[in-house]
């Protein structure tokens, strides 16, 4: 019997359509609640989650019983409709294609935790596309510039 109790361990990285800085100060407590629910749903355990108004990180233990690109399509899914049905968007609001996904090992958990805590001072020096870029690198993710989120236009 396989153990379900077995978690990988990833942060998912995506931004808001455009990199539009969408995601209101007065309404990111509740789409951080609403999105934690939907994971919830489907039995993976939310460790943090922190948004900035044009992305958002996710660091979740992930069952191994449901595919990456499935859960990220629902969650992107499910929490566009939430933000647009209740009005929290002066405009459409919807996520640019893709994301990033990232494992680390247990020992990493607590200081991946901290990263994603401190998103709004790390901005301070550090922008969302050099931040990407920079997991990439770490990772060894090789990319073409192109499919990278694009630079505001």
């Amino acid at each position: 019997m396989p153990n379900t109790y077995t978690q990988i361990h990833i942060q998912f990285v995506f931004a808001v359509k455009y990199r539009n800085a969408l995601i209101g100060d007065d309404w990111k407590e509740r789409l951080h609640q609403y999105i934690t629910g939907i994971f919830q749903e489907n039995n993976h355990k939310m460790l943090q989650i922190n948004s900035m108004p044009d992305h958002i990180h996710i660091f979740i233990g992930m069952r191994p019983h449901q595919s990456i690109s499935a859960l990220i399509q629902n969650v992107k899914t499910k929490s566009s409709q939430w933000i647009n049905q209740q009005n929290l968007s002066p405009y459409n609001f919807a996520w640019q294609e893709g994301y990033g996904a990232f494992s680390y090992a247990k020992s990493q958990v607590p200081n991946v935790i901290r990263y994603i805590q401190n998103q709004e001072k790390h901005h301070q020096k550090e922008s969302f596309l050099d931040e990407y870029r920079k997991f990439l690198k770490l990772f060894d993710i090789e990319w073409d510039e192109q499919y990278i989120f694009k630079e505001l236009e």
